[in-house]
């Protein structure tokens, strides 16, 4: 197909990119079920033919093999492993277990934190300022030519409220979508609601006969 077609955003990526990203690892292998290693974890990127596990290995020597890590449950993998197959610039790095990683796929968050300044120009989870993606699936989307920037139009609507809300010094409705960030005060408890009532009776004053003056 001609410059500027469909075709043209997977040419810019290593083939074997896309279908990295839509692999599922860490399960057993069904080559080798039996061994206490059949923990799928690597990735050919020649052959391009699924997770592959240790023992698999052995039929692909001759060609380029990444491992897999996992930090709470997203796929990741470390930089100086492939840093030397694709271009990563703009995607923040991690440092998990004393290795410099990225992720593979997508982590968003519900809302930012206060005082985040930089987010993910595809899924707004937080950044340090110095990065665009969180993860090599959301470079491959936020630098497709089709991509088109998710407006904060929720976020500022939400923030709108919350500083209507607190500004506020009467009860008055809150909105729903306030509510789903901000926690209600839990209502008091039997001991609680005992204790401020005890509280609220008439203080009483000491005798005069309990002081001692000294000349």
């Amino acid at each position: 197909m001609g410059a500027g077609g469909p075709d043209d955003d997977d040419n810019r990526w290593p083939p074997w990119l896309k279908p990295l990203l839509k692999e599922t690892f860490f399960v057993q292998c069904k080559q080798h079920a039996d061994s206490h290693k059949s923990e799928c974890n690597m990735y050919c990127l020649d052959c391009m033919n699924g997770a592959l596990c240790s023992l698999c290995l052995t039929h692909h020597k001759e060609h380029r093999a990444i491992q897999i890590r996992r930090s709470s449950y997203h796929d990741v993998i470390r930089v100086n492993e492939i840093q030397k197959v694709l271009d990563i610039t703009g995607v923040q790095t991690y440092i998990i277990n004393s290795a410099r990683v990225v992720f593979l796929n997508e982590r968003p968050q519900p809302r930012p934190g206060k005082g985040v300044t930089n987010t993910c120009e595809v899924c707004e989870r937080s950044l340090l300022d110095s990065y665009r993606f969180c993860s090599l699936g959301c470079k491959i989307a936020g630098t497709s030519k089709n991509f088109q920037k998710k407006k904060h139009t929720a976020t500022m609507a939400s923030d709108s409220e919350d500083s209507y809300c607190s500004s506020s010094s009467h009860g008055r409705h809150i909105n729903s979508k306030v509510q789903s960030f901000t926690p209600s005060t839990p209502p008091p408890t039997s001991v609680n609601y005992r204790t401020a009532k005890r509280r609220k009776g008439i203080p009483h004053r000491a005798p005069m006969g309990g002081l001692i003056i000294q000349y």
